[in-house]
């Protein structure tokens, strides 16, 4: 009877763990699929991501173009107004010594 009873009990112990065995593989499978749920989020918000950084990228670059375009732009007007400036000296040089001349030609004629 001793026999019996310790097979019972190694039988009872077997079944427990098997029990024990069989939880712990259904909890590590609930696991596994949060993780999976996880996972696949994570993937959908890092591609979403991606294309925030790619369209950032090229709303950069076409700012950058843009830039370079408005420089080259300000660098011609640069350059007319000091061509202007240039001009509008070389005019008040020929009007001053015109009026030079004049005040020369008047004073000279009186003497």
């Amino acid at each position: 009877m001793q026999s019996d009873d310790a097979q019972r009990r190694v039988l009872f112990d077997s079944r427990a763990a098997i029990q024990r065995s069989n939880q712990s593989v259904i909890k590590s499978h609930a696991v596994a699929i949060e993780t999976e749920q996880i996972g696949t989020e994570v993937i959908s918000e890092l591609g979403s991501q991606r294309e925030t950084l790619l369209q950032a990228k090229s709303r950069l670059t076409d700012t950058d173009q843009e830039l370079d375009r408005s420089r080259k732009i300000m660098n011609a007007m640069r350059k007319r107004i000091l061509t202007n400036k240039f001009i509008l000296i070389l005019i008040i040089i020929c009007e001053v010594s015109i009026l030079g001349c004049l005040i020369y030609i008047k004073f000279r004629s009186h003497f």
